[in-house]
């Protein structure tokens, strides 16, 4: 027998079982099925499920403590690894946050939700989207941006010999800050950043500034 290409969702929380259900009833694409236990294993229903269907949804309602939430998750998830997690809930710090999208958590619904909206949220990420709000979307984009100042870049390393250090301080060369601006975001005397920017000046074979970074960019460094 084929399996069932319907994505199913399973929850960890009872009192969301028959309020998903009623709601799901009426969606073509999704069936309310099962349920892990307060323990994190599987219950027998989604056992029969584990090999079935991809695109499947685990609405997870936050214990409260973040290590809780990961080790009911990747419980889930070593079962069924195409398991798509939606968390219910947790209020994360920014921290917290990465911790949950690294570990594969795909979205975020506060614990209030509706059972409309989980099962719209549910239908989005089986359809390989995430969820999440406009605060948390903000942190991603601080994070992103931060990393973007921080990570170095192979090819300028390689071609040009430039540090990661060095490399962090392109961005806010591009920015067109100041020496005394560039030491205090990174908690450096001024004289340090002049130093580098000396260095950097004569590795690239650049005169000023404004060459240095654009060198960097003819070497694959962002714009």
């Amino acid at each position: 027998m084929s399996p069932d290409p319907t994505p199913r969702i399973y929850v960890n929380n009872p009192k969301l079982v028959e309020k998903l259900a009623a709601k799901a009833a009426h969606e073509i694409n999704l069936e309310v099925s099962g349920m892990w236990n307060e323990e994190g294993s599987k219950s027998r229903r989604v056992e029969r499920a584990v090999h079935g269907n991809r695109g499947d949804v685990f609405v997870m309602s936050s214990s409260g403590a973040i290590h809780e939430d990961l080790q009911q998750m990747r419980t889930a998830k070593s079962a069924m690894p195409d398991l798509k997690v939606l968390l219910l809930g947790a209020t994360q710090t920014e921290a917290e946050l990465l911790q949950y999208l690294r570990a594969g958590i795909a979205g975020f619904l506060p614990a209030e939700a509706t059972a409309e909206e989980i099962i719209l949220a549910a239908r989005a990420l089986s359809n390989g989207q995430a969820i999440c709000n406009g605060v948390q979307c903000a942190i991603l984009f601080r994070y992103f941006e931060k990393e973007a100042e921080s990570l170095p870049s192979a090819a300028l390393h390689r071609d040009l010999g430039l540090t990661r250090r060095e490399q962090q301080l392109i961005p806010f060369l591009t920015r067109g800050l100041t020496n005394k601006e560039i030491a205090n975001h990174f908690s450096l005397s001024e004289q340090t950043v002049k130093n580098h920017l000396y260095r950097m000046k004569r590795k690239v074979g650049a005169q000023d500034r404004l060459e240095i970074v654009e060198v960097c960019r003819q070497h694959g460094f962002p714009s």
